[in-house]
């Protein structure tokens, strides 16, 4: 065995397999520009007493978005990556690996699941502590919860319907007022942290002395089918922090065109020649991007020859009239060598969606359609052809600009 050090070893560890039934590809799947996994490991990495964060995969493609996030992999063989193999299965093969690639023993193992999009650095700190700190051998986060629990079995003609149903934490016949009821919490199946010892010797997460730690009801949130999936997106804006990225995250900026850089609207002359309005600020914008070193794109399925003079005129790239933009956008990135979670790109209507899902950093203008708006990681306060780059450049840049 090798020894355990002074300073305590927390390693975290994500199982993420590569076959999901309920959502194909769940673990890579984006909520506001970052896929699941990217999500937990920048949370567990942000944690303060987390030494080392391992992800335990089976897919090529789980591992190397690993690596981009800074996590370290462990391959899983095959017979531990099944439907039937526990989550303890996996990460006792990953923390025999880890320590035997270290040279050193794990004090605490956290164990984060991916599925919880919302799951803060503090709820992390929280478990850890309460073992490292508060005597608990394990620990887990919890919300608090108040409702009253029912168990019955389908009724066999209308499976809709329960039937035979009783109460389970409550007397049906007396209901207590809230502040009457004893104190419970919901398991939110997000963070577990266990004393690395107790858990090789009992084989599952919870021994001992076992503690709940509260976290927020608002961010207890598990994806489990589609729905949580869409209801993660939406939620994401108005959860998520910080809103904008600083310049430090960013290489790149992508800017669609109609209803981002204009208002959307076109007006049509007599003989059907089309005149658009921008806004003076987003020149300026731009320009201060560009002196800066940072690279604008124009990217817009538009024809009109009016995309190409804006661009000429701001003396940046266009990519126009095109169907596939995002074909277009990943092409463009890989030719400039621009890592895609380093791209900032601003869009307002669905056909920018394809985009979102490249990029680390989506951005939706104000008046955007709802479901961009739930897709973006930030969202400006400026609407289309009303500032929206120099508002853009204004957070990259600060008072560079």
């Amino acid at each position: 065995m090798f020894p355990s050090v002074p300073d305590r070893i927390v390693t975290a560890v994500i199982p993420a397999r590569g076959g999901s039934k309920g959502i194909p590809g769940k673990n890579l799947s984006r909520v506001a520009g970052v896929s699941l996994l990217g999500r937990a490991v920048d949370a567990c990495r942000t944690a303060r007493r987390v030494t080392r964060v391992v992800v335990s995969t089976d897919a090529a493609d789980i591992a190397a978005e690993a690596r981009r996030h800074g996590a370290e992999v462990v391959m899983r063989p095959d017979e531990l990556a099944s439907d039937t193999a526990s989550s303890e299965s996996a990460l006792l093969h990953a923390l025999d690996t880890v320590e035997e690639r270290h040279g050193e023993l794990t004090d605490v193992l956290l164990f984060v699941q991916a599925t919880s999009p919302f799951l803060a650095p503090e709820d992390i700190e929280g478990v850890v502590s309460a073992v490292l700190d508060g005597g608990a051998d394990s620990a887990f986060t919890a919300s608090p919860f108040h409702g009253f629990v029912w168990r019955g079995v389908r009724d066999g003609g209308d499976t809709s319907v329960v039937v035979a149903a009783q109460g389970v934490n409550h007397d049906s016949a007396e209901r207590a007022r809230r502040q009457d009821r004893p104190e419970e919490f919901l398991e939110t199946g997000a963070a577990y942290a266990m004393r690395a010892q107790g858990f090789r010797d009992k084989g599952h997460r919870f021994f001992g002395n076992v503690a709940a730690v509260p976290v927020g009801p608002a961010r207890t949130l598990e994806i489990d089918e589609p729905a949580d999936l869409e209801r993660a997106r939406a939620l994401a804006p108005l959860l998520d922090n910080p809103r904008f990225p600083t310049r430090a995250a960013i290489d790149a900026v992508v800017l669609d065109f109609d209803g981002t850089q204009t208002d959307d609207r076109v007006w049509i002359d007599a003989d059907g020649h089309e005149t658009v309005v921008v806004h003076r600020g987003d020149g300026m914008g731009i320009s201060r991007l560009r002196a800066a070193g940072v690279p604008v794109l124009i990217l817009s399925s538009e024809t009109n020859p009016v995309v190409a003079a804006r661009a000429r005129k701001l003396g940046i790239p266009v990519i126009h009239g095109v169907e596939r933009k995002d074909v277009e956008l990943r092409r463009w990135y890989e030719a400039e060598g621009i890592s895609p979670e380093r791209i900032l790109y601003a869009g307002n209507d669905v056909n920018d969606l394809p985009c979102f899902e490249l990029v680390g950093w989506p951005v939706a203008v104000a008046d955007a359609h709802d479901i961009v708006r739930e897709r973006a990681r930030a969202v400006t306060t400026s609407r289309g052809g009303h500032g929206v780059v120099r508002e853009i450049a204004t957070h990259l840049l600060g008072k560079a600009l």
